[in-house]
């Protein structure tokens, strides 16, 4: 057979005699029922797997029967082999299938076996080994229980070698990462939830940055992308991440997709504050209504998870806004707009696109043809806010599927800037039952949104040391409130939550850093119940 020739031949699955297919110019295998003499040709039932959805083949030592006469009879030798697979479940979902293939003839078996090995062994995208972080506290603290019993049996039957770390306090994932060799890894897997997955990325970003010699603390700092992956194993509160990049909050998917080394480029935020570096984010950075949230709820941690809720209620009570400047330049290097409907799934065509025309215009300014941030002309708007809300992707999870910016892009290097004026309560909830349902969340008049690659933000009074304007000539803060009875803003400043983590500093500068993370994964597939049979 010759390196491009597809095979073919008629093996047993279960008790079916099929026709089974190997096309390594499509690297896809398929296998259809053959009663009669000869292959046949492919029919409805035909069921089909890509060479790049196959964990693993091995050896099976099966006593196989097939018909005779009408009969069932055992075979005097059977050998065979079994496939590991890929299998689409609902809702998103990946589960690990079997399919056994017998025949008579020992040799062609054999064929088969080596071809298929021949073929996942030129997937150069797989990681061969892995560090792993346990969080054993994040969640419900089932992060230990849900890797031994759910990742490591499928780690182990793809022959991935892994170094396991369980943390044992904050920011130890962050120390080791810091601190260790990574020339040996492959990838790096977080087990945990969103603060785990946070720690894990500042780590990773801040090494390559040291390793590269890059001022992290330098706004305008071109930041170096690390070659290591990130995978994700959902085992937190809410695992936004995971569910805006896979689509599922699920063990068993997240580690498929580390095996068949599935690769996703996520952008990321770094927040600055008087020239130090505060924050990366890759989801939420929230002022006002989601700030006061995750200010109060670090307060109530002996509540448990129960603690957002019981916060959430209690902000949307209190109903504050906070008066302020945001300053943003626009990305017009993006194909797509927040509102135009058009979600990011797998390959996503904005995201590509999206990034070489960020490229062309990083091209121009390198050669000095034009300084595309001197340029472009900044916006400013002044108000009062119940909540400033920045999205580098939809922040969906399952209590919201749609998440907070439902066409916001993973890697189009731009962030959805969502501004909410003050309004009555009333119209503040409608604004948030939007997030559940399919209603557009941003069709109200105290609501506007734009994709932006960078911003700031300054806060009201103007005599706090954080309100101020730089000396650099940024746009200053707004005007301040003029009702001497309380009201409203009467609480002068709120919190960031930057992807659920406080930050006090209310005058932040913020940029986007276009697909500066890998992840293990695809992005979330658009038609995941239309794929090939298995």
């Amino acid at each position: 057979m010759g390196a491009a020739e597809p095979l073919r031949s008629v093996l047993w699955v279960k008790r079916q005699r099929c026709a089974v297919s190997l096309d390594p110019a499509r690297a896809l295998l398929r296998w259809w029922p053959s009663p009669g003499p000869g292959a046949g040709v492919p029919g409805a039932d035909a069921c089909a797997v890509p060479v790049a959805e196959i964990i693993t083949v091995e050896e099976t030592d099966s006593h196989g029967r097939h018909p005779g006469s009408g009969k069932w009879r055992k075979m005097e030798t059977c050998f065979a082999f079994t496939v590991h697979c890929v299998k689409r479940a609902r809702r998103r979902r990946w589960k690990c299938a079997q399919v056994t293939f017998c025949g008579a003839d020992e040799q062609l078996c054999r064929l088969w076996l080596q071809t298929l090995r021949d073929q996942l062994d030129s997937l150069t995208c797989r990681p061969k080994h892995l560090l792993v972080f346990i969080n054993p506290f994040g969640g419900k603290g089932q992060g230990k229980r849900i890797y031994e019993r759910k990742v490591a049996p499928l780690f182990a039957l793809a022959a991935i070698s892994t170094e396991v770390v369980v943390t044992e306090r904050a920011n130890h994932a962050k120390e080791t990462l810091y601190e260790t060799n990574m020339d040996k890894y492959d990838g790096i897997v977080c087990v945990g939830g969103d603060g785990t997955f946070s720690e894990i990325l500042h780590g990773l970003i801040g090494r390559t940055q040291r390793s590269a010699g890059v001022d992290q603390n330098e706004p305008r700092a071109a930041l170096v992308p690390s070659r290591l992956r990130v995978g994700i194993i959902p085992a937190g509160s809410t695992d936004c991440v995971c569910y805006s990049t896979v689509g599922a909050t699920d063990a068993e998917t997240s580690a498929l997709h580390i095996i068949v080394g599935d690769s996703l480029a996520m952008d990321v935020t770094s927040v600055h504050h008087n020239g130090a570096l505060l924050r990366y984010s890759v989801s939420l950075l929230g002022y006002g209504f989601y700030g006061d949230i995750i200010k109060d709820s670090e307060k109530k941690r002996w509540m448990g998870l129960v603690r957002y809720n019981f916060s959430g209620l209690k902000t949307f009570l209190s109903h504050h806004c906070y008066e302020g400047t945001v300053s943003f330049l626009p990305a017009q290097h993006t194909v797509g707009s927040p509102r135009d409907g058009k979600p990011c799934w797998a390959g996503c065509f904005v995201c590509r696109q999206s990034k070489q025309q960020l490229e062309e215009e990083q091209k121009r300014t390198l050669y000095g043809l034009e300084n595309s941030e001197e340029v472009e002309e900044w916006k400013v708007v002044s108000g009062k806010f119940l909540a400033i809300n920045a999205t580098n992707m939809s922040c969906a999870c399952p209590r919201s599927p749609r998440g907070l910016s439902p066409a916001a892009h993973l890697g189009d290097g731009s962030s959805d800037l969502i501004l909410i004026r003050k309004c009555s309560r009333f119209n503040f909830l409608r604004f948030l039952v939007r997030h559940t349902n399919q209603c557009d969340q941003f069709d109200f008049t105290f609501v506007e949104v734009h994709r932006v690659k960078r911003f700031q933000f300054v806060s009201k009074p103007a005599g706090d040391e954080d309100g101020e304007a730089d000396a650099r000539g940024k746009p200053g803060p707004g005007l301040g409130c003029s009702h001497r009875a309380p009201c409203c803003c009467q609480a002068s400043r709120s919190s960031w939550n930057c992807d659920g983590e406080v930050l006090h500093s209310a005058a932040v500068e913020v940029r986007v850093h276009c697909q500066l993370v890998q992840l293990f994964a695809r992005g979330i597939e658009e038609n995941p119940n239309q794929e090939p049979r298995r």
